[in-house]
């Protein structure tokens, strides 16, 4: 894989994936982190960069890394009080890169995506979340709903995102173990995801726009999480 960008770059050299190559244009080889020389740097042109990543976002950098590994779902619930974020079906390469950056920073235990239908961990997501997903684990399962009833099971708490619902996400208990659940864009949680939670909450919204984008409700709702863990 080809991950690009100068954060998703540093963060792949500083992770545990095998990072076998950089090309870089001279002024992004200024860069401190660079300097150790840790992965053999070929200093070029940014045509050549862009070729090799396949983008023109690529900030001068690019690095070629080993394939990204998802986590074990099951190991996410075992973690002790863990907050854990499922997304049903987001396919915004930028809104999953945004919600793994959020992710990581508020300290969540991992993100839990669907097999199917939905963005993966792709160069584009890496560079969106800022290298973010190099350190917070992701894992893949073949049903959300079935994964939310072992979740709930287990001893966490399912919190849906629902522009509808009447429940204030204020008024919910968010520490101890918690998955937020939040849904597609435009579409929102599929009704067999919805119902699997305990309950459905909103955001208020006091502007003019009917909706947030689903990575801005998710850092809303995982700095909540933050904020009542201390």
């Amino acid at each position: 894989m080809i991950v690009y960008g100068r954060n998703a770059v540093r963060e792949a050299i500083r992770g545990p994936r095998r990072v076998s190559r950089i090309w870089c244009t001279a002024g992004a080889s200024r860069e401190p982190w660079l300097a150790a020389g840790q992965v053999p740097t070929v200093i070029t042109q940014a045509d050549e960069v862009g070729q090799r990543a396949g983008t023109d976002s690529h900030q001068g950098i690019c690095a070629e890394v080993s394939d990204f590994q998802y986590a074990d779902p099951g190991a996410l619930l075992g973690r002790e009080q863990a907050l854990l974020v499922a997304l049903d079906q987001v396919q915004d390469p930028q809104n999953l890169g945004a919600i793994c950056r959020s992710a990581e920073c508020a300290g969540a235990a991992g993100v839990v995506l669907p097999e199917r239908r939905t963005a993966e961990i792709t160069p584009a997501v890496c560079k969106a979340s800022a290298g973010a997903v190099e350190h917070l684990p992701v894992a893949q399962v073949r049903n959300l709903t079935d994964f939310l009833l072992e979740a709930k099971q287990r001893g966490f708490w399912c919190y849906g995102a629902d522009g509808d619902a009447r429940l204030d996400y204020r008024k919910v208990d968010l520490t101890g173990p918690v998955v937020l659940v939040m849904g597609s864009e435009g579409r929102g949680l599929r009704p067999r995801v919805a119902s699997a939670c305990d309950a459905l909450v909103s955001l208020p919204l006091h502007g003019r726009i009917e909706s947030l984008s689903v990575s801005a409700a998710a850092a809303v709702l995982l700095y909540a999480a933050a904020a009542a863990r201390g």
